[in-house]
């Protein structure tokens, strides 16, 4: 799910640490789920998704901050920014 905040853009999402590669992919349910190579300790698999995330959008990491689930799979983030193809690139994550 996406929606639009003042301050940028809020996704929720599922995150699979210790995938084989990192993917962004689609679920059945309609979620969004990350898949991350590193593991879920020591907050690996945090820093990675964020790593990840950033890459793909284009965004600095500071850009991105992780708002709920720090330790569960389930997480929210808020993407600080309101540039136009970041906005198109995370819709199309979504869509």
């Amino acid at each position: 799910m996406l929606k639009e905040t003042n301050e940028g853009f809020l996704i929720n999402l599922k995150i699979s640490p210790n995938a084989s590669k990192n993917e962004i992919i689609k679920t059945d349910e309609g979620l969004l789920k990350i898949k991350i190579t590193a593991r879920p300790v020591d907050g690996k698999a945090n820093k990675a998704l964020i790593e990840f995330l950033s890459k793909s959008l284009k965004v600095p990491k500071t850009s991105i901050e992780i708002l709920k689930g720090h330790t569960g799979k389930e997480k929210t983030l808020l993407i600080h920014s309101k540039n136009i193809e970041v906005i198109e690139k995370l819709k199309s994550f979504v869509n």
